[in-house]
C-alpha cells in the first residue's frame, strides 16, 4: 500500500508489476521515461536471472549499425514475457544455457551482434571497428571465451584479441 501511495502522489512511478522508479523530470519536456537498459537491469535483479542484449541492439551497441529496432530483446535463462513500458516494449526471450554462457561479458555482445550480421557481412571494416570499440581488457577476455562461440566468430575473437591495431 505504501507504494501505491506514493504513485498516487507522484513520488514514485510504476513501470511494471512490482518495479516502480524516481521519475526523471526535465523543464523542457516533463517527465522522462525510464531507460530501456534501467529497466532490464531492474527486471534482472528483481527476478535473479541473466540477461543477454540480442540482435541489433548488440550491433547497434557496438556501433556496428546505425539501425536501431523498435522492440529491444533481450535473451534469458528466466521465463520468457513482454514488459509494457510506456508505448516501448521489451521482450525476454528464454534460450539455451549455451547462449546464456557469454551474458553480461563483451564476448556476448560481441557474438549476438556478429551473430545479428551474419557471416557473409563480417569483414575487415567491421573489425576495425570492433577494435576500435571494445577496450583491451575486454578484447583479452574474448579469447578465454573463444570455445564458447561458434567457429567462425572464434575466429574473429582471435583476430581481435591481437596486438595490432
Amino acid at each position: 500500500m505504501a507504494l501505491t501511495r506514493l504513485s498516487r502522489k507522484g513520488k514514485i512511478r510504476k513501470i511494471a508489476r512490482g518495479l516502480y522508479e524516481y521519475p526523471n523530470t526535465s523543464q523542457r519536456f516533463g517527465k522522462l521515461p525510464p531507460g530501456t537498459e534501467e529497466v532490464a537491469k531492474a527486471l534482472q535483479g528483481h527476478h535473479a536471472t541473466r540477461l543477454q542484449l540480442s540482435g541489433a541492439h548488440a550491433a547497434n551497441a557496438l556501433g556496428l549499425t546505425e539501425q536501431v529496432p523498435v522492440r529491444t530483446v533481450f535473451l534469458t535463462d528466466g521465463r520468457s514475457r513482454r514488459v509494457k513500458v510506456g508505448n516501448r516494449e521489451i521482450i525476454l526471450k528464454r534460450t539455451t544455457p549455451r547462449f546464456m554462457a557469454t551474458a553480461g561479458r563483451a564476448s556476448g555482445l560481441v557474438i549476438q551482434a556478429l551473430r545479428s550480421l551474419g557471416q557473409r557481412h563480417v569483414d575487415e571494416n567491421v573489425i576495425r571497428k570492433l577494435r576500435r570499440t571494445l577496450k583491451p581488457e575486454d578484447r583479452a577476455g574474448l579469447l578465454k571465451d573463444a570455445h564458447l562461440a561458434p567457429a567462425w566468430i572464434a575466429e574473429i575473437f582471435h583476430k581481435l584479441a591481437e596486438n595490432r591495431k
